[in-house]
């Protein structure tokens, strides 16, 4: 009977200890996943910090082109309106009456047709013969 009792709570604690070593080997298994994951959160963090600092380089960046624009844009507002002072300033010169003359004279002298000449200048046939005539007087 003492024997049977001894049996039994040996058996009682050889299965404690089984149970107890399977404990730990599932411990040690999770505590390596723990660890595992532990790095490839880091890992994951390193890279959300590198991808955080691209982002902010990419802003600075497209906000250094903008301001570049916005200044190019500015620059080519003044040159547009430059040019179109120039291009008034020509048209008015083109238009004159000191200019029409010249132009019809030096091209009479190079012997232009009065119809050609009428047609380089906008003048009708009329005013060009006329300004040939007033010059031959």
């Amino acid at each position: 009977m003492q024997f049977g009792i001894l049996a039994l709570i040996s058996i009682t604690e050889l299965v404690l200890f089984i149970l107890l070593l399977r404990f730990f080997t599932r411990l040690r298994k999770s505590e390596n996943l723990y660890l595992q994951l532990a790095g490839n959160q880091q890992s994951l963090m390193d890279k959300l910090h590198a991808n955080a600092e691209l982002e902010r380089e990419l802003v600075q960046s497209f906000a250094a082109r903008q301001a570049e624009l916005r200044k190019l844009d500015a620059d080519l507002e003044k040159r547009a309106g430059e040019l179109r002072s120039l291009l008034e300033q020509a048209e008015r010169i083109g238009r004159s009456p000191q200019f029409l003359r010249g132009l019809i004279k030096s091209g009479s002298r190079e012997g232009r047709s009065p119809a050609q000449l009428a047609k380089a200048t906008g003048l009708s046939l009329d005013e060009v013969q006329l300004i040939l005539a007033q010059e031959r007087n």
